[in-house]
């Protein structure tokens, strides 16, 4: 492979990842306090191979698995949450559900990135050969350098909302080129500051039929054509960033002293609990994550599909990847506490961790309706966010 060429393969791309940590730790400072990744940052991510994970092989992509995906991402979280975070939003271009045909018009290289929201809070009023579509959209991680904008939308005909066969509002995600969106620059959180989660408008803007999709409408089989597929990897920026925060507190320790009994911290049973107990929590959610996704990505290779897995089977992903992150903020958490008034001077990577997993995990992803719609969906109830169990119609 020549320099010139992008990483392609599962290995080549968790390698590349994992050889721009250290300069992405080194720019960590900055990329917060700019509030979005700095342009040559964006283009370290870029020649990784990480936006292209989702493209399967038939197309050129690397077709990664929904494991090493996360693999790749950990590496990068390890360096710095927010580039972390908007690589795995970023690389979900592969994985949406539009035909062969139209990828390659549209993404003439794979080393595209997409922003946007997918749920659909904006209108989409049918017109001959497609829509027009307006609405605000919020939190869209990474749109100030994406290729191409996605933006989930209410299908309306003759002035009426559209229903599927079961009385549901139908929905489409629609694809628009960025100039054809306005930023609204509201970002300044707690955490993740540097993944430029702004909101953005369209307003009547035409979209080609063929660039719109439908969730529950996949253009191809396996298993990253189920609706779920782009939430399997959200785990993994929690997981890489209390990697981090593990490796960084054991370091550390090493060299503390009590000051008052001038005994090693090494030695100190509160210090050893402590860490023993994170990495206690932090191996168990990990190997849940992991083995919860290789059960479902083997059966799914094999064709199974969603509804052929038992009401219990269903809820394992949604509720492990939930798992993940809450215990990623209490592992950070944990040891900020540890290392005590060491972790609230900036630029303390504790400070940020911390900051970065409060506001991850304000996310949907890790807010009790997951949990409710797990319990509701064994129990028969409605689920209050069905699409975490892949139900879209």
């Amino acid at each position: 492979m020549t320099a010139l060429e992008t990483p392609n393969t599962a290995q080549e791309i968790l390698a590349a990842s994992k050889a721009v940590v250290p300069k992405l730790r080194a720019r960590s400072v900055e990329i917060e306090d700019d509030r979005r990744l700095p342009a040559d940052v964006v283009e370290l991510l870029r020649g990784t191979g990480v936006f292209r994970m989702g493209f399967p092989k038939e197309l050129g992509g690397p077709g990664l698995t929904s494991m090493e995906q996360i693999e790749v991402i950990e590496a990068l979280s390890y360096g710095d949450t927010s580039a972390g975070w908007c690589a795995m939003i970023g690389m979900d271009a592969g994985l949406y559900a539009l035909t062969d045909p139209v990828i390659r018009e549209m993404f003439p290289s794979l080393d595209v990135i997409a922003a946007g929201m997918l749920p659909p809070v904006g209108r989409a009023d049918r017109v001959p050969g497609g829509y027009r579509v307006t609405g605000r959209w919020s939190f869209a991680s990474g749109i100030a350098h994406a290729d191409w904008v996605s933006a989930g939308a209410f299908v309306h005909a003759g002035g009426e909302r559209e229903r599927t066969a079961s009385g549901k509002p139908y929905w489409r995600v629609v694809m628009v080129r960025p100039d054809e969106v306005e930023l609204i620059d509201g970002w300044h959180p707690t955490g993740l500051a540097g993944s430029g989660s702004l909101d953005y408008t369209i307003t009547d803007v035409f979209v080609p039929e063929e660039r719109t999709f439908s969730l529950g409408e996949p253009t191809r089989t396996g298993p990253l054509a189920a609706p779920d597929a782009l939430m399997r990897k959200m785990p993994a920026v929690g997981l890489g960033a209390a990697r981090a925060a593990l490796d960084h507190v054991r370091d550390e320790v090493r060299s503390k002293v009590d000051r008052v009994t001038g005994r090693p911290w090494t030695e100190d049973y509160r210090v050893q609990f402590a860490i023993g107990e994170c990495e206690m929590q932090f191996a168990a959610v990990r190997r849940a994550v992991y083995g919860s996704l290789e059960d479902r990505w083997d059966r799914m290779a094999a064709g199974a599909t969603l509804d052929d897995f038992t009401p219990d089977e269903r809820i394992a992903t949604m509720l492990t990847r939930l798992a993940a992150m809450r215990a990623a903020r209490t592992i950070v958490r944990r040891l900020y506490d540890l290392l005590a008034t060491t972790s609230i001077y900036r630029p303390s990577p504790m400070d940020r961790w911390l900051r970065d997993m409060e506001t991850m995990c304000q996310h949907v992803m890790a807010q009790d309706q997951i949990v409710q719609s797990a319990g509701a969906f064994l129990l028969g109830g409605k689920p209050q966010f069905p699409l975490a169990l892949g139900i879209v119609h």
